[in-house]
């Protein structure tokens, strides 16, 4: 291995192994199959490599090029969007991926045409609405009618089932009822079609809820779990919502490590007429005197809100940032960092999504011993 270059994430693999298999058996012995979703990792390769490693045979994102770097490494697993496609890419990513979320008629019939002009068959999850106001039908009797079509009239689809959003927009949760009100829409499809749905989708990260409380419908057999796999409880499913059993997962298989480029003794508190900061916002700071601050050569352009990452070592304080320029409070470290040195960061889900995706960070995969 060359030189390191900072900021980097450094990957721990076993840790991200052992994270898939966690998750995926305890889905399996509820009769839930994992679609290990990938975009928290940006697609990197190795990270896909792990999922389908540790028995995972769906790998998911909302991001096509990413789906594309996956089929293009050979990835033995089936690939799918979970963003509903754009009119503009229907051809490519029937090309590349084996179903996708949809919730548009309009679609269904570009992506048919698209199956059919290529002489192969696309999977679809029709989106139900429960609430959450992304993506989905409302109309619940739409859905249906979608199904129908979809199943006696498109020749080039296959529908495989479908499926919710659940707490990524309008933070509803997936309670008992939300996953009853899914199963009962699911036997009304296989009612009008005839035959079981092979799918049906109650969720991402937030939906083990219903696992762990042991609620979640027999007919609701698969989830989409990428944030709980990658960064485990710092995942709001143990975080905001106090579910422990999340700490059974590594909650830093990604870490974030930056390079030390200022240590001086300086004010707490900015000093001269208050406005807006690097970002638009106004501010409120707390003045706790003079305390030795480090400055790292990382900030919000990498990892968006710097509360969102951890430092690793004690006594160390995130105390904001600007677009390229993380401030640290190092007063109480048991060693202050000299210029030069490398601080380390467990990441939230949000903060990992925009480091693996940032150009300006670099990854690293661990070596095993």
């Amino acid at each position: 291995m060359g030189e390191i270059r900072y900021p980097a994430v450094v990957i721990d693999h076993r840790k991200v192994r052992e994270n898939v298999t966690k998750v995926r058996e305890l889905c399996e012995g509820h009769g839930i199959k994992v679609a290990g979703v990938i975009k928290g990792a940006n697609g990197i390769v190795s990270v896909a490599r792990d999922f389908t490693d540790c028995g995972i045979e769906l790998l998911a994102s909302s991001r096509l090029e990413q789906l594309a770097r996956v089929k293009n490494a050979g990835m033995p697993a089936k690939l799918l969007m979970i963003r509903v496609p754009m009119l503009s890419e229907v051809e490519e990513l029937v090309k590349i991926c084996d179903a996708s979320l949809n919730s548009e008629m309009k679609t269904l019939e570009a992506l048919n045409e698209a199956a059919l002009s290529q002489n192969t068959s696309h999977g679809v999850i029709l989106m139900a609405d429960l609430g959450d106001l992304r993506e989905g039908y409302f109309d619940h009797q739409e859905l249906k009618d979608a199904a129908v079509k979809v199943e006696k009239e498109m020749k080039g689809l296959e529908l495989l089932g479908i499926g919710t959003n659940l707490g990524c927009y309008g933070s509803v949760m997936p309670t008992k009822d939300k996953m009853d009100a899914l199963a009962a829409l699911a036997e009304d499809v296989e009612g009008l079609i005839g035959r079981p749905l092979e799918i049906v989708s109650g969720g991402a990260t937030s939906s083990l809820m219903g696992v762990f409380d042991d609620y979640m419908p027999a007919k609701v057999n698969m989830l989409r779990i990428g944030a709980g796999i990658l960064v485990g409880p710092l995942d709001e499913t143990c975080t905001c919502y106090g579910y422990h059993q999340m700490e059974m997962l590594n909650d830093d298989s990604f870490t974030l490590e930056a390079q030390v480029i200022e240590v001086k003794l300086k004010a707490s508190h900015p000093i001269g007429t208050l406005g807006v900061d690097a970002f638009g916002h106004k501010n409120t700071y707390v003045d706790r005197g003079m305390r030795k601050r480090a400055l790292c050569a990382v900030g919000g352009a990498d990892f968006g809100d710097p509360g969102d990452i951890i430092p690793l070592d004690p006594g160390i304080q995130v105390v904001g940032c600007s677009g390229d320029h993380l401030i640290l409070d190092v007063e109480d470290a048991p060693a202050t960092p000299e210029v030069g040195d490398i601080i380390r960061f467990k990441p939230r889900y949000t903060a990992l999504l925009r480091l693996t995706g940032s150009e300006n960070v670099h990854i690293i995969d661990k070596q095993e011993n």
